[in-house]
């Protein structure tokens, strides 16, 4: 295989900046470690010469290349015995597990183990064998951020794969998602669309844009509000009609709610004790099965930080 090449200019945005700092907004799943590693091996090149120095000043206008070496073939994934994830439904075509919150959905750059990908290749032997193409997301139809706990759908088979990812693809799914959120919104219910981009000082960020954005759409209905301590606090559901990244975390950010925890966007962990992540759970999805095309609606389990923090809200709406 390849390595994966990715080649951009730097924006004025990024003028003066880290040369690390700048790939690290560019170069998704990838730690600043990682990228640092990979500045001094000689991978990235700027205005065609090599730079081995991570702090590197780059200037906008400059073009960046950088090589990424990519695993190679499932024995160069790690494969991970323990398939310590409940399971809300499975056939010979697909697997639904509620995912926990902290672990990532497949390896990326500097994440080579550690995910759910590595914990099906434990659980099914040959299982990336069965996916020559997928690289290393076998079954991987739809993701989940990394600190997001909640349903997630697999495929078992190239064909129900080719089903479920163009299912999501044509918006024949139906998400819903609860999240803790700081503040109480003056609307119970709002349909928010607007468009989603990269942030435009910020490059590690998404954000609401004017330009260069795509389409996103999310509607929330608030299911209880109160307080914890001297925090208003709000149970929200979040329905989904586009998949954005962070659509959700940049969307109540954007309305001046930002998800409880997510520290990214505004919610930090601080103002609530236990807060150890942000408060967001994929709580439902309805999807076709890939061979009869009935629809499926599969629901997933709060897990125990999210029931304790959101059973601490009292008093009513302030």
């Amino acid at each position: 295989m390849t390595p994966k090449k990715i080649e951009f200019t730097v924006s004025e945005n990024d003028n003066n900046s880290r040369l690390d700092k700048v790939l690290s907004a560019q170069v998704d799943g990838s730690s600043r470690s990682f990228l640092q590693e990979l500045i001094k091996a000689g991978s990235v090149s700027v205005n065609g010469k090599t730079i081995t120095l991570p702090r590197f000043a780059v200037k906008a206008g400059m073009c960046i290349e950088v090589t990424i070496p990519e695993p190679e073939a499932e024995d160069t994934l790690a494969v991970e015995s323990d398939f310590d994830f409940d399971i809300i439904y499975e056939d010979e075509s697909m697997l639904v597990i509620n995912k926990p919150a902290g672990v990532a959905v497949h390896p990326g750059a500097g994440n080579p183990d550690g995910t759910i990908v590595n914990a099906l290749l434990g659980r099914y032997p040959g299982f990336a064998g069965v996916f020559p193409d997928s690289d290393v997301r076998p079954g991987i139809v739809h993701r989940l951020d990394k600190d997001t706990s909640g349903c997630l759908v697999i495929a078992k088979t190239p064909q129900a794969m080719y089903k479920l990812s163009e299912a999501f693809a044509m918006r024949e799914t139906k998400k819903k998602y609860l999240a803790l959120v700081r503040g109480i919104p003056a609307q119970n219910t709002m349909e928010i669309n607007n468009f989603i981009g990269r942030h435009p000082v910020n490059r590690q960020k998404m954000a609401v844009v004017d330009r260069g954005g795509k389409n996103a759409v999310s509607r929330y209905r608030v299911l209880n509000s109160g307080v914890i301590g001297k925090e208003k606090i709000s149970l929200v559901e979040v329905a989904i009609f586009t998949g954005r990244t962070h659509q959700i975390r940049v969307h109540m950010a954007h309305i001046g709610h930002p998800v409880l925890g997510d520290e990214v966007y505004g919610g930090s962990r601080t103002v609530i004790e236990n807060v150890g992540r942000q408060m967001l759970h994929a709580y439902s999805i309805e999807i076709p099965h890939p061979l009869s095309g009935k629809n499926m609606v599969f629901k997933a389990e709060l897990p125990d930080d999210f029931q304790n923090i959101s059973s601490l809200i009292t008093g009513a709406a302030l």
